[in-house]
């Protein structure tokens, strides 16, 4: 899959839930691969406003010409909710990689008591029938104990960077943190990419 010595050809899946800082997150490791010398094609796929809708975006590496994935063609499946990771499953090729929250956040219909929330067991189970590899990480509370539930997002960037999976890592997030997130920010994240980068190798 090398584009060139130093391209990496990558497709990266996210999807979250409005509110949950998942374009951001897009963006931050948009701009760490961006300063880390690969390019990059960033978009949305599908986004919802308000909160407690789906989010989806895409990050491709290593010289695509638009922001397309279609389905079965992801190499990574980044996901901040578990059962959007679940959802989300059918764009991951076979063999792809999942870093996943395994916080969840109900949809309305499961807080209305229309729908079921399914178990973690059978989330995580689904999610190994395609995957060469999953790792469910407790992101929103290590975001917390690193002093923001936010920076649960962070912990989740740390595990794929540190997994040896993308053409730059730790270090580079490091730098982009320090660099793009606001000073009353940074504090939080540095500390949820050390917990993130520990959590992936637990």
């Amino acid at each position: 899959m090398q584009h060139s010595d130093k391209q990496k050809r990558l497709r990266i899946f996210f999807t979250g839930v409005g509110g949950q800082g998942t374009l951001t997150a897009t963006t931050l490791l948009a701009r760490t691969a961006l300063d880390a010398g690969q390019d990059v094609v960033a978009g949305e796929v599908h986004g919802m406003a308000q909160r407690g809708g789906v989010v989806e975006s895409v990050l491709l590496l290593g010289g695509w010409r638009s922001p397309k994935l279609d389905l079965g063609e992801a190499d990574i499946l980044l996901g901040f909710e578990p059962l959007e990771t679940l959802r989300g499953l059918p764009y991951l090729r076979p063999g792809g990689v999942i870093f996943s929250s395994r916080d969840p956040m109900p949809p309305l219909s499961v807080s209305l008591g229309m729908a079921e929330y399914p178990s973690m067991e059978e989330i995580e189970q689904k999610s190994r029938t395609v995957a060469s590899q999953c790792h469910f990480l407790a992101c929103r509370e290590l975001g917390i104990q690193a002093g923001a539930a936010q920076a649960g997002n962070t912990v989740l960037l740390a595990a794929v960077c540190a997994s040896g999976l993308l053409p730059f890592g730790i270090d580079a997030l490091k730098t982009a943190i320090e660099k793009y997130l606001p000073a009353k920010l940074q504090a939080s994240n540095l500390k949820a990419l050390e917990l993130g980068q520990a959590a992936l190798h637990m």
